[in-house]
């Protein structure tokens, strides 16, 4: 696809996300009160912190704006996908109006979204989608996109400084479609523009601890590689030690660095990025993911027809050159 088309198809998508919905251009609430009931996965990111305050503030301010009390019923899994069943199955019973799941693993949540419309409950998955049953909407990045536009602007910053790419892969969670639509959007620009190649692909399982190891043996596996796709930059201070005990850690401009693209700008990427460390990398712009969720669950609470759609939003491409002067980056007001 000609690259000027792309970028237009791109903006496109930005801007069609971003535009509030009808209901929020106007209409009258259909309900004086919606309970929303959210399931967490997990609560050990601030980006999920980040997530859960942009909601209840934006809902408050949606809210008062269009006549309507907006509630919360919050649980949180611990990284374990039958208590997230459970926890949906009592957002259930206690007669919500609309539940919103970030799934811990992708098929499983699929046994919770068919408990939910058997109860007559929509169902939104946010930030991860099921790959069994599908919701009635799902809300959250554009994760494949987001790994298409780091990957072409990383394939410009390499052929700019002449360099052809060995690169080590660290994947997340194969479990979480964002890991595959993410890996599968650096390999896709691989084929295409050959800028580099992928010389080993290394799953974290979005463990920290396998960020250090998996960045240590790969850089001893490869000691020739000069390039990194980190499909997270969450856990990114494993990779600096990594880089710093194998004498491989150098800022941009200093000889032996190592071209690194990133995914998210979380805390821990937002200070490696401007401190040299990762070259480029796609934002994960999570007040806009609130907004557009708080705007889809009241829409299906009140009962309007959705098309069982997909609200992506497909990120902003940051530089170290970039970053400091781009408004809505989460990472500056949370800290892991």
């Amino acid at each position: 696809m000609n690259k000027h088309i792309k970028s237009l198809l791109v903006l496109a998508l930005v801007v069609a996300v971003l535009l509030p919905t009808a209901f929020a251009q106007g209409q009258t609430a259909k309900k004086d009160k919606i309970t929303i009931g959210l399931s967490w996965n997990e609560k050990i990111h601030s980006l999920i912190q980040a997530w859960q305050d942009y909601m209840q503030a934006y809902a408050k301010e949606y809210g008062e704006k269009y006549g309507i009390e907006i509630e919360w019923v919050i649980n949180v899994a611990g990284g374990d996908p039958t208590q997230q069943a459970s926890n949906i199955e009592d957002l259930i019973n206690q007669g919500v109006d609309v539940i919103v799941a970030r799934a811990h693993d992708a098929a499983a949540i699929g046994a919770s979204i068919t408990a939910a419309h058997q109860a007559g409950i929509p169902f939104i998955t946010f930030d991860r989608e099921s790959s069994a049953v599908k919701p009635d909407a799902h809300v959250g990045a554009d994760s494949y996109t987001q790994a298409v536009t780091t990957a072409e602007a990383f394939a410009e910053l390499l052929k700019e400084n002449g360099v052809q790419g060995k690169c080590i892969e660290l994947q997340g969670d194969l479990r979480d479609m964002n890991a595959v639509n993410r890996s599968k959007g650096w390999h896709d620009v691989e084929e295409a523009l050959g800028a580099w190649e992928t010389v080993v692909q290394i799953p974290t399982e979005w463990d920290p601890g396998k960020f250090l190891s998996g960045t240590a043996n790969a850089l001893e596996a490869h000691p020739d590689a000069n390039c990194m796709f980190v499909a997270s930059d969450f856990a990114f201070e494993g990779v600096l030690t990594a880089l710093e005990n194998a004498g491989k850690l150098h800022p941009a401009g200093e000889e032996g660095h190592i071209w690194i693209a990133a995914q998210d700008v979380n805390p821990q990427g937002y200070e490696a990025m401007l401190n040299g460390y990762i070259d480029v990398a796609t934002t994960y712009d999570a007040y806009f993911h609130a907004v557009e969720l708080v705007h889809m669950a009241v829409r299906l609470a009140e009962g309007d027809p959705v098309g069982a759609p997909k609200i992506l939003v497909p990120g902003r491409v940051a530089t170290p050159a970039t970053l400091p002067d781009m408004e809505f980056i989460w990472a500056r007001d949370y800290k892991d």
